[in-house]
């Protein structure tokens, strides 16, 4: 008699877990060059095969551009890699001769890896990658809305890992994913650590596990454009960050401010670059469409294209328009649009002054994004600086796109798919997660 779907689903991670821990347990006893020849292999061949993951993850979910989701397959691989390939991660990695202390790196064990359905097919392959970097296992579950794509990612690194020489077992992604089996992979005692990437719910409950997680934040993140900035350059890289990839990850400007001296030229810049402005009732549906009466986001909307949610919003819009944008006066439950949106939508305020426009950018990071991402485009240094000190963000990203800049692609931050919110977004880490992260180190 075949189990009912909870019950098998928890039966494979606990046949997985099995498996992938006695993997583990002969990987760790591999050296620095043996790991690493894994580990290139698998970046190697999830790169190559970026593409056709990349359409599988947007057919599958319906979220997104193939061709943006390629770029995301090809940055959480290779240039994951090109990051921690110089990493120690086995034996003595450091030695201070003057205090007589070696460090000396020792693997977690098995990582349990919860794949989000908006980033999917990168996001495993990159916490395979950086599992394996640290001589551990990993076993992941997928969002049910992406188990096809998800495991079609793992098996392209698995296969990759074992043809190098990586022991059988030692990837593996759930076929069967249910809220009881990913319980049951978080809370087993074989789990050694959990990299959390998902909605609140999932990441809380991976805290509530009783074992160690590192988890992320919703995103929400302000994009100040100051009176001193280049202007078409500030208005292309927020305009190309919402438009990548329709706006799925959680580093994407979500809501523009706008410094009032320069409010007409950035309206026209946007104007210039495909942006459409909704208004009066036009605003009033599109928040409808977007969020439910207790600003639940409409999972239906996610990662589709502008003028698909213009239309269902019952808005005409131009074929080439690039991103909806509706002016809004406040932050807060009664203006459901200056939540994080996931979506080519980007709200709109204007401010007088770069005190005014910081605590707009607080107001809006306290309402969904606290701990996650700020961006400002400017040119007077002391501005630039007083906002990096005084905002409730890890990362502060100057003069660059959002949802590329969090995760390391336009500048020198860690390449990452999972960002760390620090203790005000509720998590461990405040910076980009990666293989250094999975490393416990000994003292001897």
């Amino acid at each position: 008699m075949p189990l009912d779907k909870d019950l098998a689903s928890i039966q494979e991670v606990r046949d997985a877990l099995v498996k992938a821990k006695a993997a583990q347990l002969e990987f760790k006893l591999y050296s620095q060059e043996q790991v690493d020849k894994v580990v290139k292999a698998m970046a190697d061949a999830g790169f190559a095969d970026a593409a056709r993951l990349g359409r599988l993850a947007s057919d599958e979910t319906g979220f997104g551009k193939p061709e943006d989701k390629q770029k995301k397959n090809e940055f959480a691989t290779r240039r994951v890699w090109e990051s921690i390939k110089d990493l120690k991660t086995v034996g003595v990695v450091e030695e201070d001769r003057e205090k007589r202390v070696f460090k000396i790196a020792e693997p977690m064990g098995v990582v349990a890896a919860l794949i989000p359905s908006t980033n999917p097919t990168s996001t495993v392959m990159f916490k395979a990658i950086i599992s394996v970097k640290a001589r551990n296992a990993c076993v992941a579950s997928p969002h049910p809305r992406a188990v096809h794509c998800t495991n079609e990612a793992m098996n392209v690194v698995r296969d990759a890992a074992e043809k190098a020489g990586a022991p059988k077992h030692l990837l593996a992604c759930l076929g069967t994913p249910t809220i009881e089996g990913t319980n049951e992979l978080m809370r087993h005692k074989l789990t050694a650590v959990i990299l959390a990437t998902g909605s609140n719910p999932m990441v809380k409950a991976a805290y509530s596990s009783g074992k160690p997680a590192y988890g992320v934040g919703s995103g929400n993140v302000p994009a100040f454009i100051e009176r001193t900035a280049n202007i078409k350059k500030a208005v292309a890289d927020i305009i190309s960050g919402k438009q990548f990839d329709y706006g799925v990850l959680c580093s994407t400007e979500s809501a523009l401010v706008c410094d009032a001296p320069i409010k007409n030229q950035v309206v026209e810049e946007c104007k210039q670059r495909g942006a459409y402005f909704v208004a009066g009732e036009e605003k009033e549906r599109l928040a409808r469409l977007l969020f439910g009466e207790k600003g639940a986001i409409n999972p239906d909307c996610v990662g589709k294209s502008p003028v698909w949610i213009a239309q269902k919003a019952g808005i005409s819009v131009p074929a080439n328009t690039s991103v909806l944008i509706a002016e809004v006066q406040g932050v807060g439950r009664e203006h459901p649009l200056s939540r994080e949106k996931l979506s080519p939508v980007l709200s709109f305020y204007t401010e007088d002054g770069w005190r005014n426009a910081c605590h707009r950018c607080i107001e809006l990071l306290e309402f969904g994004g606290i701990g996650h991402t700020l961006v400002i485009h400017s040119k007077d240094n002391d501005i630039i600086m007083k906002f990096a000190l005084e905002k409730p963000a890890m990362r502060i990203l100057v003069n660059t796109q959002a949802a590329l800049g969090a995760v390391g692609y336009t500048n020198g931050l860690d390449p990452s798919m999972t960002l760390g919110p620090g203790t005000w977004g509720g998590s461990i880490v405040s910076e980009n997660v990666t293989a250094r992260h999975l490393i416990n180190i000994k003292r001897l």
